[in-house]
């Protein structure tokens, strides 16, 4: 067997950390799609934008068809102004799916349309010295969290003098930190560590000259967060298309902080059987750590896409982390699984070849699933009488 391009992990996390200094709540995303273009130029992936700028790129294969997509999210959890009070403090309304309990205690950036502004995300009863137990009390929601700017602002005119508007993005600090343990911890691996995978499989690819069996195109969605993702993603005929996000890292879950994991289902329903159990031979076959998970209360950019429409395969792979969506920890092991299994997959034959071809009209090259005996009758099974009653002496009647 021919071993796989190492993904080079050096790259991956320095453009891990350049990813996660670039501020991207959804609806904010055009800074962080430049930067993510200049290094698909650098690599020598072509690509095209949609008008919102969802990066569409393409790695060119010895067929053209059937195709396959994989796709990252660059855009991120955030928030929004939705009033200003009249203590010149800020009410805020959520993009994405989170608590504010994760966001209590955070120091933000708010997007003006002239300027930036700094503060921090505090309760209504921020000071126990002022409070005493009622800051225990105190209810979790965004209706009882508010913006504290660093200026001088006690009115409602003060703020918007400093050129506060309803509307304006604010972008949570990411606090990154890669320790010498391996582990990496920030606000936002969700999902720029996935991006950050994808880009150095593709490196790897490249440098290392070989030619993927098949087209392949590297998508970076930008509205991953409130749901359309991948919807309008899609120009080619596509026949698998592969997600990566994250999986988190918790109780009643089976992935790994060390290893890369494949989901078998998310809120979406079920991912392809075929394409699943694909990245999971790849995975066994190359000897990268790899688990299956399922992903109950999560929607990823793979589901979006069949949401919207298309006939496709959809399959998951994620990263290991904890705390997803609060104060996110993965480690190196797992962001270099998802690298390697990428690159396998990028340069493996496409499940069924026969995809090219969508439309079946006789069954001789459709798909099989698992087949046991018992599978294929056409009733229940049911055991003859004498396998279950005995005759006490040891033999059946």
């Amino acid at each position: 067997m021919k071993p796989l391009p190492q993904p080079d992990l050096n790259y991956l996390q320095r453009v891990l950390l350049e990813m996660l200094a670039i501020p991207s709540p959804t609806g904010f995303t055009d800074t962080i799609v430049r930067y993510v273009a200049e290094r698909l130029d650098e690599i020598g992936v072509p690509f095209e934008l949609t008008r919102r700028g969802t990066i569409r790129a393409t790695l060119t294969g010895k067929h053209n068809s059937p195709d396959r997509a994989v796709s990252a999210h660059l855009d991120t959890i955030g928030a929004i102004v939705r009033a200003i009070k009249p203590n010149g403090r800020l009410v805020l309304s959520p993009v994405g799916c989170w608590s504010s309990r994760f966001a209590e205690g955070s120091r933000v950036t708010v997007f003006c349309e002239h300027g930036v502004l700094r503060g921090s995300v505090l309760p209504l009863l921020a000071s126990g010295h002022a409070f005493n137990t009622e800051v225990d009390s105190l209810p979790i929601s965004w209706d009882h969290v508010e913006v504290r700017l660093d200026a001088y602002t006690v009115s409602h005119a003060d703020s918007e003098t400093l050129g506060v508007a309803i509307g304006d993005f604010v972008a949570f600090d990411p606090l990154p930190e890669f320790t010498e343990s391996g582990h990496i911890s920030a606000r936002h691996l969700d999902d720029k560590a996935g991006a950050a995978a994808l880009l150095a499989a593709l490196k790897a690819i490249r440098e290392s000259g070989e030619e993927p069996p098949i087209d392949c195109h590297p998508l970076f969605t930008i509205t991953e967060e409130i749901g359309s993702g991948a919807a309008a993603a899609l120009p080619w005929d596509v026949s698998e298309f592969v997600g990566i996000d994250i999986a988190p890292v918790a109780d009643g879950q089976n992935s790994s902080e060390h290893a890369v994991s494949v989901a078998m289902l998310d809120s979406g329903g079920p991912y392809d059987f075929h394409l699943s159990r694909h990245l999971l031979r790849l995975g066994e076959r190359h000897e990268i750590a790899t688990r299956r998970d399922l992903f109950r209360y999560y929607h990823s950019d793979a589901q979006s896409a069949v949401t919207a429409g298309h006939d496709i395969r959809t399959a998951l792979l994620a990263f290991g982390c904890d705390a997803t969506h609060g104060y996110e920890r993965t480690h190196i092991d797992s962001l270099a699984a998802l690298a390697r299994l990428l690159t396998a997959y990028l340069l493996s034959p496409p499940v069924f070849a026969s995809d090219a071809e969508p439309r079946e009209t006789s069954l001789e090259r459709f798909s099989k699933q698992l087949e046991h005996p018992v599978q294929m009758e056409s009733g229940t099974h049911v055991p003859a009488v004498e396998e279950l009653i005995d005759s006490g002496d040891g033999s059946s009647k």
